[in-house]
């Protein structure tokens, strides 16, 4: 087959792509759902989420011998 056939050979990225369908539940893709209509996470929550992450980060270092 030539470079000059007109057709790409097709690899398997473009195989895993081809045969997903919903691209949101791939079994390669990890972490991601695709939510219906009206049913999305309201930012806040991740808004939330860093806030407490933050806190307990510098409750946590506050314990840390040697600090300011």
């Amino acid at each position: 087959m030539s470079a000059q056939s007109g057709t790409a050979p097709q690899t398997g990225a473009i195989a895993v792509v081809a045969d997903a369908g919903d691209p949101a539940r791939r079994p390669d893709v990890l972490l991601r759902k695709r939510r219906d209509e009206g049913h999305e996470l309201n930012a806040w929550w991740m808004v939330g989420a860093f806030v407490g992450v933050s806190a307990a980060v510098i409750l946590l270092l506050s314990f840390v011998p040697g600090g300011a």
